[in-house]
């Protein structure tokens, strides 16, 4: 179960950054972002929805974005995670003080994103696109002692999704608003997915500050036939979902050069973390 959770916890890291960016970007423009991402949890949704407490594991990400424009209509798209840290933390009696298990970590290289973005319809207010995004197995499905550190999920996917865009004004101020639906077809046993979100977000002080609130869900079709235990006892299971919230916060500190701060976290889900997410980097602007 263990080994399962992690990797919940690794597609929805992908999936964050891969709704990071509004529009497609123009010829020769592009969007570029060096983050951190962190997690921690003692407890976790089992495969009936409950919450079970575990022992305190993590998972820290340092990773690259970035989305570039070929041409007004056509947007290449990847996600890089350079350095992955999945680990427990040492489990302590609270009476004696004594180790009673040792912790452990694992460090590698994640797996990636790699997208293509065309755009079907713009006009006036209104965007319509559709990505494709190819998850490569770069990452290691068997990490540490027990083979449940994992830094990714050793399986080749391929998500198509349908993405829709406007731009609207409430109370005199200028707001966006976005949403996708996809297939994310998986092999190796794995179940199918549909995947969904929706964000709305506006700027302040001339743009130079951006808030953004976003949702995102995963349900699973459930045709996949992977349900083994590993030689420690551990389930790779399947069929992960969840519903999450989150927000962001933007700040250019000049026109081509910003930070940001994020927060997400499961509010409901199957064999995922109960806990929040945090990210925060540093992005650039290609203009």
């Amino acid at each position: 179960m263990k080994k399962t959770i992690l990797l919940s916890v690794l597609f929805i890291l992908s999936f964050q950054f891969f709704c990071h960016a509004q529009w497609l970007e123009k010829k020769g423009n592009g969007y570029f972002k060096l983050s951190a991402w962190s997690l921690e949890a003692d407890q976790h949704y089992t495969n009936s929805g409950k919450i079970d407490p575990n022992a305190t594991r993590g998972v820290f990400n340092l990773n690259l974005y970035g989305k570039y424009g070929l041409s007004d209509n056509w947007d290449i798209i990847a996600y890089i995670p350079f350095y992955v840290k999945s680990y427990q933390n040492h489990q302590v009696s609270q009476i004696t003080n004594e180790t009673l298990i040792n912790g452990e970590e694992f460090n590698s290289f994640g797996d990636m994103d790699l997208g293509i973005e065309y755009r079907l319809f713009k006009k006036s207010k209104y965007a319509f696109s559709t990505t494709l995004t190819l998850g490569i197995p770069a990452g290691n499905s068997k990490g540490g002692s027990d083979g449940s550190y994992q830094t990714g999920d050793g399986e080749f996917n391929q998500l198509l999704r349908f993405n829709a865009g406007t731009s609207f004004s409430l109370f005199k101020h200028s707001f966006y608003a976005k949403s996708h639906i996809g297939f994310n077809n998986k092999t190796k046993n794995y179940s199918d997915e549909i995947r969904a979100g929706l964000e709305v977000g506006t700027g302040f002080f001339d743009s130079r500050l951006l808030l953004l609130l976003r949702s995102n869900m995963v349900k699973s079709l459930k045709n996949g036939s992977l349900n083994a235990s590993n030689s420690n006892g551990s389930i790779f299971a399947n069929n992960v979902e969840y519903i999450s919230i989150g927000g962001e916060v933007a700040w250019k500190l000049t026109k081509k050069i910003g930070i940001g701060l994020g927060y997400s976290s499961a509010i409901s889900g199957k064999v995922i973390y109960a806990a929040p997410s945090y990210n925060a980097g540093i992005f650039y602007l290609l203009k």
